[in-house]
């Protein structure tokens, strides 16, 4: 029977009380310290705040669309109840938010991170993240991991004047890395914080180890890891990959509901008022067991499942060598002229300042991470109309044959 655990009466009545008092710590971000590229912009007013502005930026991006059409672990199947990205990022801005507000955090702020840290990531899940850095990797030395991708697309692609917070934060939410407790980092200007951009396009380690430079940023981190933990659980028995009683009781549940109650009580008991964010080692633990679970279950039989390796792989790499062909030889009738570079210069770029002028394995790479899973297959079969790849979708009633 599910447990659900409940704030503790001592910390519930403290909160209700500071609450309508005003009386509690303030350990949020202040709005008011606010670090953007270009100061003299983006000045907040009484009805559209620093963070707000960049929630409006982020939700307007062209790619902010693409989340619906991209995998969250499950490629290839036709059916609307499966998780897509653009459902992963809500989640965890809800979760986010009900953590940051309990702990009377930027709820702003926190909205900003949730909404853009995965709006970098390509189609096909982590499977396609590894492919394009791979090949990324091949042509350049350089790495491509989707939270640096995120802010690039906001801070370079579209140069939307994205303030330092929220960049950091979109950059440091690696929820593949889980801590048991999070201390932000200070982070004051941008000149540090490109070098450290830099550096983990070099180093893919030291792009693991990037932490928050706000406790907003922390709340977002865990909250990653909460809302798949579940999430992809049931998508998993959902597409019948594995059986519901393959998952064993933990201290924090085995069902979506239990996972994400325990976890947000025990944060926001362990975290209230603190300038850090917590989980205590019982429910860190289960945690992690939970997440291996979830490794050896779900994710490495969900990428074989499809045969991207198969597809999804050797047509990745037709794609990359054959628009970097197209940039070299200026063919202005490739597709990543007519449908990224040209949409992208149009909105942002003077004839200064030309998108076009990035190094061409870049300009690749960018609108690979760009494509929705549906457009990539599209594309290929545009481009190579006689290749012989065998992608098969599972479709609404394939189970009913």
């Amino acid at each position: 029977m599910p447990k659900y655990e409940l704030l503790s009466q001592a910390l519930s009545d403290q909160i209700e009380y500071e609450t309508q008092t005003g009386s509690y710590l303030r350990v949020g971000f202040d709005s008011n310290h606010v670090i953007r590229r270009r100061s003299e912009t983006d000045r907040a007013n009484v009805w559209r705040k620093p963070f707000i502005r960049d929630i409006d930026k982020i939700m307007h991006c062209p790619f902010f669309n693409r989340y619906a059409d991209k995998t969250q672990v499950f490629s290839l199947y036709k059916n609307d109840d499966m998780t897509r990205r653009n459902l992963h990022v809500q989640l965890v801005s809800r979760i986010s938010r009900t953590i940051g507000s309990a702990l009377h955090l930027n709820l702003d702020l926190i909205e900003a991170i949730a909404l853009g840290h995965d709006i970098g990531h390509p189609a096909f899940a982590h499977t396609g993240e590894k492919y394009l850095d791979e090949l990324f990797f091949k042509h350049t030395g350089r790495r491509f991991l989707h939270n640096i991708q995120s802010v690039r697309v906001l801070d370079k692609i579209y140069p939307y004047n994205i303030s330092l917070q929220t960049l950091n934060d979109i950059a440091a939410h690696n929820g593949e890395i889980e801590l048991n407790e999070y201390r932000p980092v200070k982070l004051t200007d941008f000149d540090e914080f490109d070098r450290m951009m830099e550096r983990c396009a070099l180093d893919r380690s030291y792009a693991d180890h990037l932490m928050p430079c706000t406790l907003e940023g922390a709340v977002v981190r865990i909250a990653d890891i909460i809302a798949y933990l579940g999430k992809d659980r049931q998508d998993a028995i959902r597409a019948k990959t594995v059986a519901e009683e393959e998952f064993t009781d933990g201290e924090i549940g085995s069902i979506n509901a239990e996972i994400i109650n325990n976890l947000v009580v025990n944060i926001i008991e362990n975290s209230y008022g603190k300038p850090y964010i917590k989980l205590d080692d019982k429910h860190f633990s289960a945690l992690r067991k939970a997440k291996r679970q979830n490794y050896e279950k779900i994710y490495d039989r969900a990428a074989s499942y499809a045969k991207l390796d198969q597809t999804v792989k050797p047509m990745m790499a037709d794609l990359y060598g054959q628009l970097l062909e197209d940039l070299r030889l200026d063919n202005r009738k490739s597709p990543i002229f007519t449908h990224h570079i040209y949409p992208v210069s149009r909105s942002f770029y003077s004839r200064t300042e030309a998108y076009e002028e990035t190094e061409p394995n870049q300009l690749v790479v960018d609108y690979i991470a760009s494509m929705t899973d549906n457009y990539f297959i599209e594309l290929h079969h545009f481009l190579f109309p006689n290749a012989d790849y065998n992608v098969v979708y599972r479709g609404y009633f394939d189970d009913e044959a």
